[in-house]
């Protein structure tokens, strides 16, 4: 019953911006949840981007260090992810997560194509 929802994904130049957001549903308690974002370029690995626990404080990968950020809203059971100064090798499809102790949660992915 659970359902996460990722959208905001495009294409955009280098040096661009994007925000991504995620709007989970069947989550009574969405601010127990740690919420982070994932990406995954094709034939790679999928690698933890973002992510933001109830305390609110966010951990962000170095590669993307001082240009996104992850933000979230707990009544409107979203997070999102904000993209400046895009780089060709932030292209990638990008995932939202959700998790607590007994299992996660997965969205469909929203792709992002950054063009040189």
């Amino acid at each position: 019953q659970v359902q996460l929802v990722e959208s905001g994904g495009g294409l955009v130049q280098t040096g661009g911006s994007l925000r991504l957001s995620c709007v989970a549903s069947g989550i009574r308690v969405f601010s127990s949840y740690t919420v982070a974002w994932y990406r995954q370029a094709p034939g790679k690995q999928r690698e933890l981007v973002a992510q933001i626990p109830s305390g609110a404080t966010t951990n962000t990968a170095d590669s993307v260090k001082g240009r996104f950020t992850i933000s979230r809203d707990n009544a409107k059971k979203t997070v999102y992810l904000q993209m400046n100064s895009l780089r060709p090798e932030d292209t990638a499809v990008y995932f939202c997560n959700a998790r607590l102790n007994l299992g996660s949660y997965w969205g469909q992915g929203t792709q992002v194509t950054v063009s040189l």
